[in-house]
């Protein structure tokens, strides 16, 4: 048993298929921190991801695979944080890097400012593409805090190279209003009242997407009920079951170049959390490698 502390790789998986030669699928953890405005602890969130995986069984009942053995290799972290914007940058040579190498990349976070260098970067690589965001909050400032790449400003960064859906939300500040495109937003009210009914969300959703799809997860999309840990948690939120169908009504539909989950708070006392965002990126891997 490897010490958690000492757990460097996402899955306890056999050498075969950790070697970054042998695999398809790289995941880049990035521990930073220095942007959060409320409970701060997400820099450890890439950490606990990892922990957690290694209590994870790698055969999907859905999908009937395990896509552990298309090669999952973690990458080192990126641990740039003298600024936002060095941060930013350094995320997007990094994931530059293992795009040119033909490999799909998952970024975990940290706050949700690591997610826009990874952005810019499929930006480059992909054309047709559109950034789906599940969140609780527009993220649309331009700046905030001094900064145009603080947590806050990550759907702003998104939009001036991508397309922008934007799911689950239910917090955002006035002076955002100007930058929401209301035909490609759907609001966490909204999707509460239709379960239990013939609901079409999920479908709209998609009839928004591009051939090419980013997925950017900031945990804080879900319900507390669901993920307490996290930096910003807003009542209202989506449920595990119902964000999965998104995925899966998603990958049937458009190509998925690549994803993120970000914005994990873990809480040293409660696991489920950490667990879910372990378990959240395999599954959505089954679901594109299937």
């Amino acid at each position: 048993m490897v010490p958690e502390n000492k757990i460097t790789q996402y899955g306890d998986f056999e050498q075969e298929y950790t070697t970054l030669e042998n695999a398809q699928i790289v995941i880049l953890p990035i521990p930073y921190d220095k942007t959060s405005t409320w409970i701060k602890g997400a820099d450890k969130g890439p950490q606990a991801i990892l922990e957690a995986s290694y209590n994870l069984e790698f055969y999907d009942i859905e999908t009937q695979t395990e896509v552990y053995k298309r090669g999952i290799y973690t990458a080192p972290p990126v641990t740039e944080n003298a600024s936002p914007e060095q941060m930013v940058a350094a995320v997007r040579t990094a994931t530059t890097k293992y795009l040119e190498q033909g490999k799909f990349v998952v970024t975990i976070g940290g706050e949700h400012s690591v997610s826009i260098g990874a952005i810019q970067a499929f930006a480059q690589k992909f054309d047709d593409l559109t950034v789906l965001q599940i969140d609780a909050h527009t993220d649309l400032r331009p700046t905030y805090l001094g900064s145009a790449n603080n947590h806050a400003c990550v759907m702003a960064r998104a939009r001036e190279v991508a397309n922008i859906v934007q799911v689950g939300i239910r917090s955002m500040d006035s002076s955002e209003l100007p930058y929401v495109e209301d035909h490609r937003i759907f609001y966490a009210h909204d999707i509460v009242r239709s379960r239990g009914k013939d609901s079409q969300w999920q479908y709209e959703v998609v009839d928004q997407l591009t051939s090419n799809v980013y997925i950017t997860i900031d945990l804080d999309g879900f319900d507390p009920a669901v993920v307490p840990s996290t930096g910003t948690p807003e009542p209202g939120g989506l449920w595990y079951d119902e964000v999965l169908d998104l995925l899966k009504l998603v990958d049937a539909n458009v190509n998925i170049v690549g994803f993120d989950v970000v914005e994990l708070c873990p809480n040293p006392h409660s696991k489920a959390s950490d667990f879910l965002a372990a378990k959240l990126i395999y599954q959505l891997l089954s679901y594109k490698f299937h």
